[in-house]
C-alpha cells in the first residue's frame, strides 16, 4: 500500500513559468517542505524527473525501501513527481529512488535539498532555512557599499583552510567558531567584503567546492544552514559584505548527484561536445533547456534571498561562453553563425543577470571570472551586453606577476607590461584579482614569485600591493597573501599564521591593512575607479629607471593623489612633472621601517617652475628602492614655491 498522499505546492502558473524557463523561486516549491494535510503534520516532496517510470521517497523512516512511498506524477506533463508523507520532520534522511525507463533503480539525493550528509551515501536531510536575521540595517543600506562608486576590497577565503582547530587533529571549525575569528580580523584589516569559495555541498575535497552536488545546501562540513547564516549575519553587523562563489558551469558525475538524474541527460547537455568537460571530467548544464535555466537562476536567487548574500562571483564563465574551450579541432561544433560562442550559455547569463538585478537592484553585484576578451561582459543586457556588474581583470594579473618575476636588469625590456592595462581598463568594470588560482599547483606563493633575495622579495610584493590598491578597479586578495604566506596554499590545513611572529610578515600584514584603510578613506581611489576621469599617467615610459608615476582623481577638482613606483633596487632622486598651484605630502611609503622596509624616507627635495613633459612645474623626490609611495595634493594659498627639504 502506498503511504504517500496527494498534495501540491504548485499552481498552474508555477508550472507554466517552470516549463518556460522563467520561474526564479523554485526553492519554495521543489524539495522537501514541512506541510500539514487534514490536520496531520508531515513533509511534502517534489522532484523533476520527466523520463522516470516511477519515483519513490526512501530514507531512514522506511529502511530505504523504494516500494512503500511512491510519489504521484502530475497530470500536466511537467515531469514533476510529488506527494505528502505524514509524520516526518526536520532531520529525516531521504533520497529519491528513481526507476528509469530501462528498469534501473537510481538512488538520487534531492537537487533542492537544504542539507546533505557528509558521507559516501550523501543522503539529503529534511531541513529549513528559517533564521532570525539581525542585519536589517545592513540590508537597508548595503547599496551604498556594493555600488561601483564605493570602495570594494575583497578578502577571498576557503573556509576549510583559513584556520582550523589548534590541536593535532586539524579539524574543521564550525561556521560560528569561524565567525568569532574571522569577523574581527576582517574588520581590523579593513577589507570591505569577504568572498567565500563555494559553500554549497560538494563531495570531493580537492575540488575546493567547485564540483557541487548540493546546489541549494550549505555544506555541512562546517555546520547547519543556520550556522552559515550566523556567520553572514555577524559579518553584516560589522559592516562587511559577503560574496559567494557560484558555479553554474558544470557538476560532477557522482551517483548521488545530477548526472543522468532520471536515467536520461536531464540537467546536462546530451552532446558530449557541449555536455562534458575534458579537463575537469565533469558535466555541463544544458543551458538551452528551460527547466534547467529555472533551476540555475532560482539557485542564484536562493543564495541572494535566503542567505542574504551581497554578490555572486560566477566561476568559469570562459568555459561557458566558448564552445571550443579546452577542445581540439573536431571536438566542438560552431554555432549557427559559424563562431565559437555558446549562444545558449550567453543567453542564460543574460537572463541570470537580468533576473537578479531586477529582483535586488543595486543591493547586489555579480562578478564574472572570465579570462578571455569576450566583449561587453559588464555592459547592460539591453545594450547587447551580458549584464555582469564586474569582471575579473585576468590580463592585468598575469602581466603584473610576469613583470615582478623578472630580474631587475631585464625589467626595462618588460616595462609596458605594467602600463598595458591602461589601454583597456575602462572597457569593462574590472576587479583586480590576486586569487587562489595563482598560489597552487606548483605556481609558488606570491612572495616566492618575486625576484631577488629575501628583503627584495618582500619589498617587491609590498610595491605590487601599492600598485594594485592604487590602480583603477576593485580589489581581491586571497587569504594568506596579506602576510606573505611562504608555502603554496594547501586546502588540507590551516594557513601559516605562525609566520606573523617574524617582522617581515607582520610588516606585510600591517601594510595591507593600511592600504585597505587608505583606499577606503581617499575618495580619489574609488569614486572614479570605473571612469576615465579617474586616472592620468605622469610618467609611463621611463624604461631605464623602471619608474612609474600616475595620478588618481576623485570627482572634486582638487581631490588628487599621486603614486610613484620605483621598481629598481636603488634610491633615486627623481624629477616629476606636477600641476601648478599645489604642493604634496607623502601619506604612504612601502619602504617604511614599520613594514620591514629599509626606512628610506621619500623626501621632496626641490620644487620649481619649469616645463617638464607637459607640466609647468616640477618636483624632485627621493624614491626609496623597490618601493611605492602615495602623495596627497594639498591646497594652500599661503604656500610659496621655494627649495625645500620635506620629511614626513
Amino acid at each position: 500500500m502506498n503511504s504517500v498522499k496527494t498534495y501540491t505546492l504548485f499552481t498552474d502558473h508555477d508550472v507554466y513559468l517552470f516549463k518556460e524557463g522563467r520561474h526564479y523561486k523554485l526553492y519554495g516549491k521543489f524539495g522537501a517542505h514541512s506541510a500539514e494535510k487534514e490536520g496531520v503534520k508531515g513533509v511534502y516532496f517534489s522532484v523533476w524527473a520527466p523520463n522516470a517510470k516511477k519515483v519513490s521517497v526512501i530514507g531512514n523512516f522506511n529502511n530505504w525501501n523504494h516500494k512503500d512511498h511512491i510519489l504521484f506524477p502530475r497530470w500536466d506533463e511537467s515531469g514533476i513527481w510529488e506527494g505528502f508523507i505524514e509524520g516526518l520532520t526536520w532531520g529525516t534522511l531521504y533520497k529519491y529512488a528513481i526507476e528509469t525507463q530501462g528498469g534501473e533503480i537510481l538512488e538520487k539525493s534531492d537537487p533542492y535539498a537544504l542539507s546533505w550528509e557528509q558521507n559516501i551515501q550523501a543522503a539529503s536531510l529534511v531541513s529549513t532555512t528559517w533564521y532570525e536575521w539581525n542585519d536589517q540595517e545592513w540590508m537597508d543600506n548595503r547599496w551604498k557599499k556594493n555600488r561601483l562608486e564605493a570602495p570594494l576590497s575583497v578578502y577571498e577565503l576557503h573556509l576549510g583552510s583559513w584556520v582550523r582547530e589548534e590541536d593535532q587533529s586539524q579539524r574543521f571549525l564550525n561556521y560560528r567558531d569561524i565567525a568569532k575569528k574571522l569577523v574581527p580580523y576582517i574588520k581590523e584589516m579593513g577589507f570591505t567584503h569577504v568572498e567565500f569559495m563555494p559553500v554549497m555541498e560538494y563531495p570531493y575535497e580537492p575540488s575546493w567546492g567547485y564540483q557541487i552536488t548540493g546546489f541549494y545546501a550549505a555544506t555541512s562540513r562546517f555546520g547547519s544552514p543556520q550556522d552559515l547564516m550566523f556567520l553572514i549575519d555577524e559579518l553584516h553587523n560589522n559592516d562587511i559584505g559577503v560574496i559567494l562563489d557560484w558555479v553554474p558551469s558544470h557538476f560532477p558525475g557522482d551517483a548521488n548527484g545530477l548526472h543522468r538524474f532520471d536515467g536520461s541527460y536531464l540537467y546536462e547537455h546530451e552532446d558530449p561536445r557541449k555536455g562534458f568537460h575534458p579537463d575537469w571530467k565533469s558535466h555541463i548544464f544544458n543551458y538551452g533547456r528551460n527547466e534547467v535555466k529555472s533551476f540555475l537562476i532560482s539557485n542564484a536567487m536562493f543564495w541572494l534571498d535566503r542567505y542574504h548574500a551581497d554578490g555572486l562571483r560566477v566561476d568559469a564563465v570562459t568555459s561557458m561562453l566558448h564552445l571550443d574551450y579546452s577542445r581540439n579541432e573536431g571536438e566542438w561544433e560552431p554555432n549557427i553563425y559559424g563562431t565559437n560562442v555558446n549562444l545558449e550559455a550567453k543567453a542564460f547569463l543574460q537572463e541570470f543577470n537580468t533576473a537578479v538585478y531586477k529582483e535586488f537592484g543595486d543591493n547586489i553585484i555579480t562578478i564574472a571570472e572570465e579570462s578571455s576578451d569576450f566583449p561587453m561582459l559588464t555592459k547592460p543586457v539591453h545594450d547587447g551586453g551580458v549584464g555582469f556588474g564586474m569582471k575579473w581583470m585576468m590580463g592585468w594579473m598575469h602581466d603584473t606577476l610576469d613583470y615582478f618575476k623578472e630580474d631587475f636588469i631585464n625589467r626595462k625590456f618588460h616595462h609596458h607590461k605594467l602600463t598595458f592595462a591602461s589601454m583597456y581598463m575602462y572597457n569593462e568594470n574590472y576587479m583586480m584579482p590576486l586569487s587562489h588560482d595563482e598560489v597552487v599547483h606548483g605556481k609558488a606563493s606570491l612572495i616566492y614569485k618575486m625576484k631577488g633575495d629575501e628583503w627584495q622579495k618582500f619589498a617587491n610584493l609590498r610595491t605590487l600591493y601599492v600598485y594594485m590598491y592604487t590602480h583603477p578597479g576593485a580589489k581581491l586578495l586571497f587569504m594568506g597573501d596579506e602576510f606573505g604566506q611562504t608555502s603554496e596554499w594547501n586546502f588540507t590545513r590551516s594557513l601559516d599564521w605562525h609566520l606573523l611572529k617574524y617582522p617581515v610578515h607582520k610588516g606585510m600584514q600591517e601594510m595591507v591593512k593600511e592600504l585597505n584603510h587608505l583606499y577606503r578613506s581617499e575618495t580619489a581611489f574609488y569614486e572614479n575607479q570605473f571612469d576615465r576621469n579617474g586616472f592620468e599617467w605622469v610618467e609611463a615610459d621611463d624604461l631605464e629607471n623602471s619608474v612609474y608615476v600616475y595620478l588618481r582623481k576623485g570627482k572634486k577638482k582638487d581631490d588628487v593623489l599621486m603614486v610613484a613606483l620605483n621598481l629598481a633596487p636603488n634610491v633615486l632622486d627623481y624629477k616629476i612633472g606636477i600641476p601648478t598651484g599645489t604642493h604634496w605630502e607623502v601619506v604612504l611609503n612601502s619602504d617604511d621601517e614599520k613594514y620591514s622596509g629599509s626606512g628610506v624616507e621619500p623626501e621632496i627635495l626641490e620644487e620649481k617652475y619649469e616645463e617638464w613633459r607637459g607640466y609647468t612645474k616640477t618636483m624632485t623626490v627621493k624614491l626609496p628602492p623597490l618601493a611605492g609611495i602615495v602623495l596627497r595634493q594639498k591646497k594652500d594659498k599661503k604656500y610659496k614655491l621655494h627649495r625645500i627639504k620635506h620629511k614626513r
